[in-house]
């Protein structure tokens, strides 16, 4: 097998081998002082003049107050001016048009040096480049170390932190400076966020938490990012964030661990980062807390994505953001210059060990060994284990020209995260096939069929992007528990532990596919809501991000107030997303829900999901029924068996179903049902992620297609379009939009006439039996662990319902008003140590989005 992977050629092993000699050269300054004489931070700056001052570029100290995206620029431009040692450029381009500018730091000569720099980490990072050649390779290549700030457009620290850490390594001559630089380059990238941090948001323009979007890469600040990052692989990577309160947390971090993780990048956050900060803040006296809320699990994250696809310490670094600009700003910057320069120290073993990883990925795959489930914080145990079932191949099938685009998208990241992927030449075989979310079975995969061995260097990335389950090992909730692409584009495939050496063929690089959708049809988006509520403004960005990049159709943006006003006239279709449906059934009134309701009957096509469908219910438009959950899932996902019909076109009889703690739907008439979960008891049942009493799903509706009148109501209970990953349930809307769906029959339900709308007590009392989704925490513990959790919360001074869940336990529902995320809540984050505190065996705990 392994001479179907691309290998370098021993000349070019030998001159790599050669280069780094010269690359990693210091500037001809003095020699530095003994290194056991030279503290990180305790050694006094020694700038050598030649760089500008932050003042005399800004006219005020980094840390005087938070500096702009535009001083930003400023500033890393005119330091590159400056300096021999910095290179910069620009990675992306926002949605508003800001750049997203960089800069490289290192010695002249490594910075003159950068290609062969290059060469010599793609040597490293090949697991078949030989271990004695990679030992000298080591010693003679600096590593890569990564610093980014502002992710979150109002988590400012981090960028004036990366700034001042820049401007330190381009002006410093003293001995803690040279350290770094005589070791390492550094990438520094100080707003990863423009947009958001000039509008002082969380997300970006489109709504997107971007520290959520990079595995998926929807948005071109994440793309452009990880482009560089596969140019200039990091070995550590800095993610610096801002939370409510004044402390700072590094880590070790909390559990849940993501299984196939390499183990040596945990003990390089722990024991060789973690450890350094822990010594340096407390020696200082730093308020600090790890080993707590922020986990390494969802492959979406800033520091997991770096970790399983890079083999780099990814960190996140979380500074209380109700301190002052300065105190931020230092404290950043220590976490910072003491990991850099934790790095540093161990430069050769650092890059001896991330070879080593790489060709331990490859042996792993030869064997199809997964790694197992671990927790790595005293007290856990581990819920789930991985299944002991080799897996040596995944297979996408590409034999349904519906799915091209999907299945081509997947080859694309695969690819773009340097996956090698191959094509059958022949039909293959395969006794132990294991289509997802189905039992072994012989199979006979076609000629086409793409192929992905897990004997790379890339083994523990295939494992996070091709998974069947993701094994959730510890029932603590900070963001989804199921990522698989093949489930989330609804493109068939599966694995094998065979051992196989197929005649295939190397994929050459594929071109983003096209996802134009075309269609007559005028379009309207009716916002539930404005952009500071948390779910309207994502699941509205997430669409307008569909409609505008993806799809390229062109729509309206109305309001509940727009449609009370006529504005429904003259279009077609008016897709209503995710948000509070009481405040928009209040806006609407009784002339809008009458306006609304005469629209739909006319020939309209209502197509909402979540809140939109709640207020299609509370509107009078839907015969629907929704109930509360009394199920633990914070977000998996679902088989649902799809009805032949308009809007399953181009899906199949399956699809994927996110699902997050929705309400669930019951449809008015069975002929309604687009799309159902099946049965539990059924083949069909298939869940992918941590769910306790999911049964309550079965037989239910995730969609439906109701005649109203002339017109139709289709209707998601979950979010169809959820991160704009989902393409699988994504197509479903597509249809929705352009399909042509039978006129009304006489079985149809008829409108009530507008006299009959209901009077607004009526509808106010209609819309408290249907709650809001907003953004509570979630405590789901045994019965008897019911008193504990009531007090740790009264010592919150939280409000909160209870309702019983499965197998007798108890759901707690944490009231969160104005729908704050875990780094905005003033003690959210605090809640787990207290019920560990308190001896609290918790089923799961779900922290807000």
């Amino acid at each position: 097998m392994l001479k179907r992977f691309k290998v370098m050629a021993p000349v070019a092993l030998a001159v790599a081998i050669a280069l780094p000699a010269g690359a990693a050269q210091a500037d001809p300054t003095p020699a530095a002082l003994p290194v056991t004489t030279c503290d990180a931070t305790q050694t006094p700056p020694a700038y050598n003049g030649k760089v500008p001052t932050p003042k005399s570029v800004l006219g005020f100290e980094l840390g005087e107050r938070e500096v702009t995206s535009a001083e930003s620029d400023t500033l890393l431009t005119a330091i590159d001016r400056a300096s021999d040692r910095v290179v910069s450029g620009t990675l992306a381009t926002t949605a508003e048009g800001r750049p997203l500018k960089y800069a490289i730091v290192g010695t002249s000569q490594n910075i003159r040096n950068l290609r062969a720099i290059e060469t010599s980490i793609k040597l490293l990072r090949n697991p078949l480049t030989p271990a004695s050649a990679a030992k000298v390779l080591a010693r003679n290549t600096p590593a890569i170390l990564w610093i980014a700030g502002n992710v979150h457009g109002g988590e400012e620290s981090g960028t004036d932190a990366a700034l001042r850490t820049l401007h330190d390594l381009a002006g410093r001559d003293d001995c803690a400076a040279r350290r770094i630089l005589d070791n390492a380059v550094v990438v520094i990238l100080p707003t990863q966020n423009p947009d958001g941090r000039e509008a002082d948001t969380r997300r970006n323009a489109y709504s997107f938490d971007m520290n959520r979007d990079w595995f998926a890469r929807t948005q071109p600040e994440t793309d452009g990012k990880i482009e560089l990052m596969r140019k200039y692989p990091p070995q550590l990577f800095i993610d610096a964030h801002e939370m409510g309160g004044t402390e700072f947390f590094f880590p070790p971090n909390a559990d849940p661990f993501y299984h196939d993780i390499a183990e040596p990048t945990i003990d390089w956050i722990n024991n060789t980062y973690g450890a350094a900060m822990i010594d340096e803040f407390t020696g200082r006296g730093i308020p600090f807390f790890n080993r707590d809320v922020y986990d390494m699990f969802y492959m979406g994250y800033g520091d997991t994505v770096p970790t399983a696809g890079f083999n780099a310490a990814g960190m996140t670094f979380e500074k209380g953001s109700s301190s002052p600009i300065a105190t931020r700003a230092f404290e950043q910057w220590l976490t910072q210059w003491v990991s850099l320069s934790a790095a540093a120290a161990k430069k050769t073993e650092i890059l001896t060990t991330w070879h080593r990883m790489y060709a331990d990925a490859l042996k792993q795959g030869l064997d199809g060994k997964l790694e197992p489930n671990q927790v790595y914080n005293p007290g856990n145990e581990v819920i789930t284990q991985v299944p002991d079932r080799k897996v040596r191949h995944y297979f996408l099938r590409a034999d349904d020209p519906a799915k091209k685009a999907e299945t081509e998208l997947i080859v694309r990241r695969l690819q773009r995260m340097d996956v090698q992927v191959f094509k059958l030449a022949l039909p293959l075989t395969v006794k132990d096939y294991k289509a997802y979310g189905r039992p072994e079975a012989r199979t006979t995969l076609p000629r086409g069929t793409y192929w992905i061995p897990m004997a790379q260097g890339q083994k523990h990335w295939i494992q996070a992007m091709l998974n069947e389950d993701t094994y959730t090992p510890f029932p603590y909730f900070y963001d989804v528990t199921a990522w698989s692409m093949p489930l989330l584009g609804n493109v068939s495939g599966g694995s094998s532990g065979q051992v196989l050496l197929p005649l295939a063929a190397p994929v050459q690089s594929v071109d983003a596919p096209s996802t134009k959708v075309t269609t007559s049809r005028r379009i309207g988006v009716l916002q539930l809501s404005g952009g500071t509520a948390q779910n309207a403004a994502e699941s509205s960005g997430w669409l307008r991000h569909r409609l505008d990049r993806d799809w390229k159709l062109p729509y309206t943006v109305l309001t509940p107030a727009d449609v009370a006003a006529g504005k429904l006239t003259g279009l077609d279709v008016v897709l209503v997303p995710d948000g509070s449906a009481n405040a928009a059934n209040t806006a609407l009134g009784d002339t809008g829900r009458a306006a609304l309701r005469d629209w739909v009957g006319g020939g309209g096509r209502y197509v909402g999901w979540a809140g939109g469908t709640q207020l299609a219910v509370l509107a009078g438009v839907s015969g629907v029924t929704l109930t509360e959950p009394t199920s633990d899932i914070p977000g998996s996902l679902f088989r649902t068996t799809v009805a032949s019909g308009p809007l399953s076109k181009g899906v199949g009889s399956s699809v994927m179903q996110f699902y997050a703690y929705d309400l669930i739907m019951r449809a008015a008439s069975p002929a309604h049902v687009v799309s159902s979960y099946p049965a539990v008891n059924s083949p069909d049942w298939y869940q992918s992620g941590f769910a306790l009493g999911a049964e309550e799903l079965g037989g239910t509706a995730a969609a439906v297609d109701e005649p109203v009148g002339n017109g139709h109501a289709v209707l998601f209970a979950a979010e169809p379009n959820f991160r704009a990953f989902t393409d699988g349930t994504a197509k479903l809307v597509s249809n929705a939009i352009t399909a042509d769906l039978p006129s009304a029959s006489a079985s149809a339900r008829a409108l009530p006439s507008v006299p009959s709308v209901p009077s607004v007590p009526e509808a106010s009392r209609a819309a408290a039996a249907i709650p809001d989704r907003g953004a509570p925490i979630r405590v789901t513990v045994p019965a008897a662990d019911r008193d504990k959790v009531v007090a740790a919360l009264k010592g919150f001074g939280a409000t909160w319902t209870e309702q019983p869940a499965t197998g007798g336990a108890v759901r707690f529902t944490v009231a969160n008003p104005e729908e704050l995320d875990l780094h905005e809540h003033p003690w959210a984050r605090k809640l787990p140590g207290a019920l560990r505190t308190a001896g609290v065996s918790p089923l799961a705990v779900v922290m807000p989005q």
